[in-house]
């Protein structure tokens, strides 16, 4: 991803000396391209933060517009920091994965069930599985099936999961009626879903 600032005229007056504040972008690599337009930042794969200087451009020049994104590259890098740590992130060791897959299946189940009661909503069977794809799924007959994932998120999330599922129930489909319910029973379900969203890769 890459941000530009838009074509500047070559200047025809000595270049203005600009305040030189304490650079908040560390170790910054600036490259000068004679094909350039305007200045470019990108930020790579190792965090690394890389400046376009265009033929007409000055390095100070360079530098004060990498300070003025500074939000935007944080964010970047950031973005490239949680890729890197998801990439390099060691499989669960299985006994973990065991006793863990084991508390799913005494606590979903459960958990489930109170939500169902609550809503008075009937389930006619609940199963823990290992889905790849999915967090839940619901049948027309009743039968809902979570993902053992779930005993690793927050209480809200686990239950905003539980509640889309029952709500199928009812609806058996994702239209905006379908959505009102969902938010109906989860008021906060907007931000479990983002988090969910932010952790699927793991």
């Amino acid at each position: 991803m890459q941000l530009g600032l838009p074509l500047e005229p070559c200047p025809t007056h000595p270049e203005p000396r600009l305040p030189n504040p304490e650079p908040r972008i560390p170790d910054p690599v600036f490259v000068r391209h004679p094909r350039a337009r305007r200045y470019l930042i990108r930020v790579e794969d190792d965090g690394r933060v890389r400046i376009t200087v265009p033929r007409w451009g000055s390095k100070r020049e360079a530098a004060a517009f990498a300070e003025r994104e500074h939000a935007w590259i944080e964010k970047q890098r950031a973005r490239v920091a949680g890729q890197r740590a998801t990439s390099a992130r060691e499989p669960m060791p299985m006994e973990i994965e065991r006793e863990l897959r084991n508390q799913a299946k005494r606590e979903l189940p459960s958990r489930l069930l109170e939500l169902a009661a609550r809503h008075a909503l009937t389930v006619t069977r609940v199963s823990i599985r290992n889905q790849r794809w999915r967090w839940g799924s619901c049948s027309r007959t009743g039968h809902i099936c979570l993902n053992w994932r779930l005993i690793q998120m927050p209480d809200a999330v686990r239950d905003y999961v539980m509640i889309h599922e029952l709500m199928h129930l009812r609806r058996m489909d994702h239209s905006p009626k379908f959505w009102k319910l969902v938010e109906a029973a989860c008021p906060t379900f907007q931000t479990s879903r983002a988090y969910l969203r932010a952790h699927a890769r793991a």
